[in-house]
């Protein structure tokens, strides 16, 4: 067997230069016990905490591979939900930076994320049109609702009443009662997408914007509340819409009556609303620079406000002052417009919190990778415009087009349209940002001091990285310069561009001739220029300082001689132009990507073609040769970079981490970091890592991700006798519950295996009158240090996750379904783990009741279940009241010994011995 060649990894090491996506909102977390301070924004994968005083970052939270798309804040500001764009939900500890809890049920984007006032359950909803209720105590699903058809836009529980409200882009608004997972109201008002609302006025009120300008208001009547004790305005509108409902409205549990309409000043359609946590104002955007600002007055600024206006009309009716006077409060004295900001960008999202009594503070997500955030006074009257603060230093506004790397590897140069920032590569800190011009190529100067750009308006600027000046800018072509090159004496450098022409320049150094002690400055002397037939996308010498290749937008790849520009071969083939090239570091070979998203390694000795590999499903935009080597990167618009081996023609791996066209990528001089930009704004970094890379591993992996992706995409489970259609399962088949399922087999198995060699043991050992030697334990207990089998299939269904218990089980097929329903009545019988046992005791017996109840040999297992069963919870639930008594008691016995009282009562018993003590000295006196 001859020998294989061998190849390293390139691993992920950093993500850089974003602060926040379009696909996800921003969210104020109060951390610390401060309001105002952190923010939490999505970054690709990650998700970013952002401290606004500071402007830097105060934790990352690092996700998978997949874009995050939804943020809620947990009301106890100690965890954070994540939605991701798989459908998958995160909660993360935001002290540690942990994951603790995974939960998966949505085949698409999570679209609509919400915790409930207590912060125990969890709804998403999705692209998929789901809602799902998570319970985050138990770490499971509870339930899925079916009946949007569109994708969820937003979903919020009630206070007081176990009620969800679910918004969509079907046109409709659902009330769900959850008692029983059913949907008992539908708005169908709405003749456009309904993108957001929110609940006001301990729920009492519905405000929801769609497609248009309008802001429509609902007043929510619950079943339970007497209209009598509602205010003369409210009680008479409402009225006065009740008697033209042909519904009953006692089968409802809450109606919803339509009070009217508030106008935003944008014409585009809502993008988000949402109000602060005392709902003294309501702030909403569409997707322009605008955001507008509502107030909200509470009870008693309505009544002094409706007081005035009765006062007003007595005087002008010339009334007693105890006359009555019909007056009605309108909506906008409800919803009051307070001030339009013009923001700095595009917004994507906002939210607000309370700074003070009449505050808010509000923190912006703009479209160009900026967070802006200002105070607001919203007691006050409409006035001046708010200092909006913007974190912006850290990200590029703009994608980047263009990677570079400085000679020792220290630096990292990346430029956009808007500016150009060099970056500590160990640090990943921004030294340097210089404004520009839109900059499509770019290269350091001869010792890093000083970088040079090729723009869209044709021009050559050379930057000072010292001072952070732009020195130099030079007219060089008369359209875009599309491709730059370092000359390979180190002397100067090539240009090529729109204007068909390939540009020579020397560096040099001038004295500044009004300041002569100053010392000199870099600048470009043009030497010659060679012109061409068509336009020119890319040039590049070969390192042996022999050959120039210039490729054009003939789909041509043209080869001169470098000293005397004579023409010396012509490679053509690609169906589109060349958009990237690179000569290897022997001059021997030259790789080309175009915009036919093929690949071509040519020889540069005759020109010939010695592969044409169809590499990536867009354009390839960007590749580069490895240092010393014949191995080399591309990177597309698929998303995709990959890595190459030019001499056998081979794929070697595929880094697919970028949500987005990767438009260029650098490699470092010494071949051990890879850098790659995209139009998911974010730069990363790769690192040569020691671990070999096989390909035939590589593939089986490939073939095993696509596996795993497949997986759940069927549809979902079909549950034995479910005929209702509105509800389901929450959670989703997925390879772990797959693989869950596979060992809870296996621990089965091995427990059969193990009673039967036991078995055997004990006949023979019947037959031979004497005791023979026991049999060895299974190698996976002794693993797992478990004396029986029993206790080791106990150990595995314990190791499941809650969240993908369920599925795991229904993947069972039902002779295990027997085993282990045997097991567990042997489990719940020895009190192991009762709640557990009984979780899945109870889903089997749901799901596989039909079987179950015509399968004679379990029928004396579920009669002892049934006994067994109610007697170890009874047993369960009392120790749990003896254990809650025992606090309350020494809760008691604490505070008499020390006159402390703790909880959210303290105050009224503070309140109540107060009283006592006063009738005390009271009687005191009398006596």
């Amino acid at each position: 067997m001859g020998l294989t060649k061998q190849y390293l990894r390139y691993a992920a090491s950093d993500v850089f230069g974003l602060i926040g996506t379009n696909k996800a909102n921003v969210v104020y977390l109060g951390l610390n016990g401060t309001q105002g301070r952190y923010c939490a924004t999505g970054a690709c994968e990650n998700v970013i905490v952002w401290d606004i005083r500071t402007g830097e970052k105060h934790i990352t939270l690092k996700g998978d591979k997949h874009e995050v798309t939804k943020i809620a804040a947990s009301p106890d500001n100690l965890h954070i939900s994540v939605g991701y764009s798989d459908g998958k939900i995160v909660v993360f500890n935001l002290q540690s930076g942990e994951v603790i809890i995974t939960f998966s049920g949505h085949k698409s984007a999570v679209t609509a994320l919400s915790y409930d006032h207590g912060g125990l359950r969890l709804v998403s909803g999705g692209k998929d049109t789901d809602v799902i209720v998570w319970d985050i105590v138990n770490e499971s699903g509870l339930y899925r609702l079916r009946g949007h058809k569109g994708a969820v836009t937003q979903a919020a529980f009630f206070k007081e009443r176990n009620i969800l409200v679910s918004s969509s882009k079907d046109t409709f608004v659902k009330f769900w009662d959850l008692d029983t997972q059913h949907c008992f109201q539908t708005l169908v008002e709405h003749r456009s997408e309904v993108y957001d609302f929110v609940l006001l006025r301990d729920d009492c009120r519905l405000v929801t914007g769609s497609a248009d300008s309008e802001l429509r208001v609902w007043d929510l009547t619950h079943s339970s509340e007497q209209t009598e004790g509602e205010p003369a305005a409210k009680k008479s509108r409402l009225d006065k819409d009740t008697e033209e409902e042909e519904e009953d409205g006692d089968l409802d549990l809450v109606r919803c009556v339509k009070v009217g309409s508030v106008f935003r000043a944008g014409r585009d359609r809502l993008v988000s609303m949402a109000t602060d946590s005392m709902q003294s104002s309501l702030i909403c955007h569409g997707s322009d620079r605008q955001l507008e600002v509502f107030t909200l007055p509470g009870e008693a600024n309505l009544k002094k406000r409706l007081t005035k206006r009765q006062k007003k009309e007595r005087k002008k009716a010339g009334l007693a002052a105890d006359a009555e006077v019909a007056v009605e409060l309108k909506l906008e004295d409800e919803i009051c417009k307070h001030s339009a900001i013009k923001m700095p960008g595009k917004l994507v999202s906002a939210h607000t919190v309370n700074s003070d009594k009449t505050g808010i503070k509000v923190v912006c997500l703009f479209t160009n990778n900026t967070l802006g955030y200002f105070s607001l006074d919203v007691g006050s009257q409409k006035g001046e415009s708010p200092t909006i603060g913007v974190i912006s230093h850290l990200a590029h506004q703009s994608d980047v087009r263009t990677l570079a790397f400085s000679s020792d590897n220290t630096a990292l140069l990346s430029a956009s349209s808007e500016s150009v920032k060099i970056w500590n590569r160990a640090s990943l800190q921004c030294i340097r940002t210089m404004s520009c011009d839109y900059a499509l190529c770019s290269v350091f100067a001869p010792g890093d001091r000083h970088v040079i750009l090729g723009t869209k308006s044709g021009k050559l600027q050379i930057f000072d990285i010292g001072s952070g000046t732009l020195l130099e800018e030079r007219e060089a072509h008369a359209g875009s310069v599309w491709s730059i090159c370092m000359s390979p004496d180190k002397r100067g450098l090539i240009s090529g561009g729109a204007d068909k022409q390939v540009k020579f320049w020397n560096f040099e150094l001038v004295a500044d001739e009004q300041n002569p002690n100053a010392s000199k400055q870099l600048t470009l002397e043009h030497v010659r220029t060679l012109a061409m037939d068509d336009d020119v996308l890319c040039v590049r010498c070969s390192p042996d300082q022999r050959l120039l290749a210039i490729s054009l937008l003939d789909n041509t790849i043209k080869v001169f001689f470098l000293d005397t520009l004579k023409f010396f071969l012509s490679m053509y083939g690609h169906k589109l132009p060349v958009l990237c090239m690179d000569i290897s570091a022997d001059s021997t070979l030259l790789v080309s990507g175009s915009a036919d998203r093929n690949i071509k390694i040519w020889g540069l000795d005759f020109g010939d073609c010695h592969k044409s590999i169809f590499a990536h499903d867009d354009s390839v935009m960007c590749l580069q040769f490895i240092a010393r080597t014949h191995m080399f990167f591309s990177g597309g618009k698929d998303k995709k970079i990959k890595q190459w081996d030019a001499d056998k023609f081979e794929h070697i791996t595929t880094l697919d981490t970028h949500h987005g066209e990767v438009w260029s990528l650098a490699v470092s001089v010494s071949g051990n970091i890879l850098a790659t930009a995209s139009h998911d704004k974010s730069l990363r970094l790769w690192q040569k890592t020691h671990e070999p890379l096989i390909l035939q591993e590589e593939r089986e992996m490939e073939r095993e991700r696509e596996f795993e992706e497949s997986v759940g995409q069927d549809g979902e489970a079909v549950v034995p006798g479910e005929t209702n259609t509105e509800t389901g399962l929450a959670g989703k088949k997925s390879m772990e519950t797959v693989k869950a399922a596979e060992r809870i087999m296996e621990a089965i198995e091995l427990y059969k295996e193990e009673k039967y060699k036991w078995s055997i043991y004990r006949l023979e050992s019947q037959q031979a009158h004497k005791k023979t030697q026991e049999p060895e334990p299974h190698p996976m207990m002794l693993a797992f240090n478990v004396s029986t089998p029993e206790k080791y299939v106990q150990m595995v269904v314990r190791k499941v996750k809650s969240s993908e218990l369920e599925e795991a089980l229904l993947v069972l097929p039902f002779s295990y379904v027997i085993d282990l329903l045997k097991l567990l009545d042997e489990f719940i019988s020895a009190g192991w783990e009762v709640e557990l046992n009984c979780r899945c005791l109870f889903f089997m017996l749901r799901v596989h009741h039909g079987q179950i109840t015509s399968c004679t040999e379990l029928v004396p297992v579920v009669d002892h279940l049934r006994k067994a069963t109610k007697e170890k919870v009874q047993g369960l639930m009392d120790r749990v009241g003896f254990n809650v008594a025992g606090l309350k008691f020494i809760q008691g016995q604490l505070e008499e010994s020390e006159e402390t009282v703790f909880f959210a009562d303290a105050t009224k018993r503070f309140q109540e011995k107060k009283k006592k003590s006063r009738k005390k000295a009271i009687l005191a006196v009398k006596t």
